[in-house]
């Protein structure tokens, strides 16, 4: 989707372009520089001090497409758009690059193209047979592990059943509850030690018997129950326990939980921030890669960040917020780096005071922790689970044997009152809970005062931000005006509201509720992240956020307190806020670290005229109906939903008593396989099962108002399928144009029909390909395309308009700007992301070992 310029004229006799005053070499690139902008413009000519924006009328997608036609231009230099947005006139582009430039060479003496990357060989792809006995053995784990499931849960309620009176079924709770919570635990260290022993640097080819050793790991590992214990001592055990090497002091609030441990070093006092990947593992061109992650003492891991492997941390070294290491990167000793990929900075990012928090008080913590857990959380959900099927007639009545099997016309009336009560009792009392509670502990939490880790504040603190940070009513209100009035309720300082009906996307965290505050007339996309406590090793601190006014966030933002924006300014996606320097307004800021683009283009004011008025308030209160039809249309799905499981839950304890403990694991099974298809349904009905096409209109067009459902339709059953042939299958029924043995470790698309991804690609974990943008007022969308054999790194984001080639690499946590074409075979990396060649990410290269003597043994002990 190319946009035409019209404030580009020039008269017919007029050249193509009016030289500056250079060289006869940098001449002749400006003159080729301006014929392909003028081409792609729709100009006969451009003025080569034009800037590209403001008096060309040209804006980031033209530009995207300006360099790629540059690069495939063998004798120029290739421009990225770093370049663009630094350089934004012709004269100084050619400038930039006139070093770049090569020299005129004769034929005699005309180097040799350079001969493209081979395609990975044949044995490095998952064959066919391979690919099927794995999906078919990760069924079967699946089916068993339902099974196993469906007889523990039987036999622990016939045991609790046969105790007496309510102090008989609370002991008989605690144990049976604490001895599966134990077993639970225990089992993935179990499984890990056995199935592979101690993780060593190696690498094996996917969809092979290293890799389901692998895989059962992970999921074991990522189904823990642990998981939600982040942020405590009990959490770090656990981590040694698998064979992390983890100091004293330490504290990990992330829950991405590194799988190859045995690979990790941690040294004391560490801290390490939320949403942090460590994973000790990436996925490369079909290969699993393993490598060590070291960080020393006293590290700060900012939040949005991500360690790739072969990377290091020295004592007392920062990594700021939305940054990330490369393979082969180190951080010396006491250094500060951020940035995507990391280089030094003199911002101090550990910026609160530490604390009095000793051994014994994480001892201490840890105790009360598992006190808790044992004596009332745990017995609380076993015991009520019981009270549930006893004292309720509609399921009491079938678990009686002697019982005859009901009619559906019998069971149809209790799944509907069962349902309907538990699903809006949820939605009521929860949103009385979330409107008072964070109130009341706000009248404790003081903002600006140190507290220590491990206390009783800091227990209100973690317990608001889990609890505020519920995503099921973000999703209902968000892209609605009704979103503000959620986020109000449960305490944001919203001013005075400017309402656009997209104040908010359906994504929103924080720490605190009660210190967020933003300016009138800014809008939010997705994925931000409200930095609102600072945390060391020993201690925590609350302080306010301000976003300015008159703002917009893209996606996938970190806004820490302090952040130095102001009023008027445009967030890209995936930026990296800065913290120094003097505040800035009235522009647009980019990358990771960030620098400043223009705050709007002409092709994102076009629709201004629909933002203002009459005009604004007739089709505010038309979006406003529209989205509150969308509301009441998802929560009756997601109602149904329930009644469906309630229905066959009813069905499956009247079969109970005659068919025994396997319809407990049956229904386990059957759930998933009726969630993914009710869900698939719903999204191809609403899209009338068309794929959609490329848009650009209005958030006051309905079409953009119909969009906004599609993203509603719940997705969260998609993780599930994660690292397994079946996500392939799932994503065709979704409308995914995708090819074969795809291997997708934890990929999400916003926009199914509008992306393509070829044969073998290789998609990691946190990587996203978003085939949308909402700048402003203004919606655009169009497809993305992946190439046959294409990788994307750990938390990769790809935006519309893009094309990759066949064989391309994308670096971790790297931003592929639309528009953007890169090459075949071609190595990307980097915030906005451009060709490094030396990133270092297929098989093979430093950091691993050779993949044919690794392939099965290079990870086990």
């Amino acid at each position: 989707m190319v946009e035409q310029s019209s404030e580009v004229v020039s008269e017919p006799d007029e050249s193509v372009v009016a030289l500056s005053d250079t060289g006869r070499r940098g001449a002749e690139t400006e003159r080729r520089l301006a014929r392909a902008l003028a081409d792609l413009l729709g100009a006969e000519s451009v003025p080569v001090d034009g800037h590209f924006f403001t008096d060309l009328g040209a804006n980031s997608l033209v530009m995207a497409q300006f360099c790629a036609r540059i690069r495939k231009t063998a004798d120029l230099p290739s421009p990225s758009m770093k370049d663009i947005y630094r350089h934004p006139t012709i004269q100084s582009l050619a400038t930039a690059l006139g070093d770049a430039t090569p020299a005129p060479a004769g034929p005699a003496d005309a180097p040799s193209p350079a001969a493209p990357l081979p395609p990975p060989a044949p044995e490095t792809r998952g064959k066919r047979r391979t690919h099927l006995l794995c999906g078919t053995v990760q069924l079967l784990v699946f089916l068993g592990y339902s099974l196993v499931s469906g007889f523990v849960t039987a036999a622990g309620y016939e045991w609790i059943a046969a105790g007496s009176g309510l102090a008989g079924i609370y002991l008989r709770s605690v144990l049976f509850g604490g001895i599966a919570f134990v077993a639970l635990c225990a089992f993935p260290i179990v499984a890990k030690w056995l199935l592979v022993g101690r993780w060593r640097p190696g690498e094996f080819p996917v969809w092979g018997l290293a890799y389901l050793r692998f895989w059962l790991v992970k999921v074991l590992i990522h189904a823990n129950p642990m998981v939600f214990l982040a942020g405590t001592p009990l959490y770090v055990l656990y981590l040694r326990a698998l064979g992390a090497r983890i100091g004293k002091g330490v504290t990990i609030l992330s829950r991405t939980v590194p799988v190859c441990t045995d690979l990790l070093t941690i040294g004391a006092d560490t801290v390490i921030r939320k949403d942090a990947f460590l994973l000790c593992y990436r996925a490369s061109a079909g290969h699993i890669q393993t490598g060590r992650i070291t960080l020393g003492d006293g590290v700060f891991v900012g939040e949005k960040t991500v360690l790739d492997i072969d990377t290091s941390m020295g004592d007392g070294a920062q990594l700021g917020h939305s940054s990330a290491l490369y393979r082969g990167q180190a951080v010396p000793d006491g250094e500060r780096w951020h940035g995507s990929p990391a280089e030094p900075t003199r911002v101090d990012y550990a910026r609160v005071a530490p604390a009095r928090c000793g051994t014994l008080r994480r001892a201490w913590f840890g105790l009360g922790t598992l006190t808790q857990l044992f004596l009332l959380y745990i017995p609380l959900f076993v015991g009520g689970a019981y009270m549930l099927f006893t004292e309720v007639p509609t399921i009491g009545k079938r678990l009686d044997p002697q019982s005859a099997a009901l009619k559906p016309s019998e069971l149809l009336p209790d799944a509907l009152v069962l349902s309907l009560v538990l699903f809006f009792g949820f939605v009521v009392l929860g949103l009385l809970v979330l409107c008072t509670v964070p109130r009341l502990v706000g009248l404790v939490l003081r903002p600006d005062k140190v507290y220590p880790l491990y206390g009783f504040h800091y227990v209100l603190q973690r317990t608001t931000a889990r609890m505020t940070n519920i995503k099921f009513f973000a999703w209902l209100f968000g892209d609605s005006s009704y979103i503000v009035h959620y986020l109000r309720g449960i305490g944001y300082d919203l001013s005075r509201v400017e309402q656009t009906g997209s104040n908010f996307g359906t994504e929103v965290q924080h720490e605190s509720p009660l210190l967020v505050t933003v300016g009138s007339g800014t809008m939010v996309a997705d994925g931000l992240s409200v930095l609102n406590a600072d945390f060391s090793s020993t201690s925590f601190r609350l302080s306010r956020v301000a976003i300015g006014p008159h703002n917009f966030l893209g996606n996938n933002i970190a806004y820490p307190a302090g952040g130095r924006t102001g009023e008027n300014c445009l967030l890209a996606t995936k930026v990296m806020v800065p913290l120094d320097g003097e505040i800035r307004q009235g522009v647009g800021l980019l990358g990771s670290p960030c620098f400043e683009i223009p705050r709007t283009v002409d092709r994102d004011t076009r629709f201004d005229h629909l933002r203002a008025g009459d005009i604004l308030r007739h089709r505010l209160a038309a979006k406003n109906r529209y989205n509150l039809r969308s509301m009441a249309g998802m929560l009756l799905v997601r109602w149904l939903h329930t009644f469906a499981l309630t229905l066959f839950g009813l069905a499956s304890v009247d079969l109970y008593g005659a068919v025994g403990d396997v319809v407990i694991g049956g229904y386990l099974a059957f759930t998933l396989v009726f969630s993914t298809a009710y869900f698939v349904l719903l999204e191809r009905c609403i899209a009338s099962f068309r794929a959609l096409r490329p848009r650009l209109c209005s958030i006051y067009d309905p079409y953009f108002w119909w969009h906004e459902r599609l993203w509603k339709v719940p997705d969260h059953y998609l993780n599930i399928f994660n690292g397994t042939p079946f996500k392939t299958l799932v994503w065709r029924l979704l409308g995914v144009r995708i090819g074969r043995r795809v291997f997708d470790d934890g990929v999400y698309m916003t926009e199914r029909t509008l992306s393509t991804i070829g044969d073998e690609c290789t998609l990691n974990a946190g990587s996203k390909i978003q085939c949308h943008s909402q700048e402003d007022g203004t919606f655009k969308s169009d497809v993305t395309t992946l190439g046959t054999g294409c990788t994307l790194g750990i938390a990769a984001h790809v935006h519309y308009g893009v094309t990759m080639g066949d064989g391309s690499v994308l670096a971790p946590d790297s931003f592929l700007m639309k528009g953007e074409e890169v090459p075949p075979n071609a190595q990307w990396g980097g915030n906005p992301a451009v060709d490094m060649p030396e990133s270092g990410s297929r098989p093979g290269v430093t950091g691993g070992t050779t993949p044919a003597a690794n392939a099965s043994t290079a990870n086990v002990s």
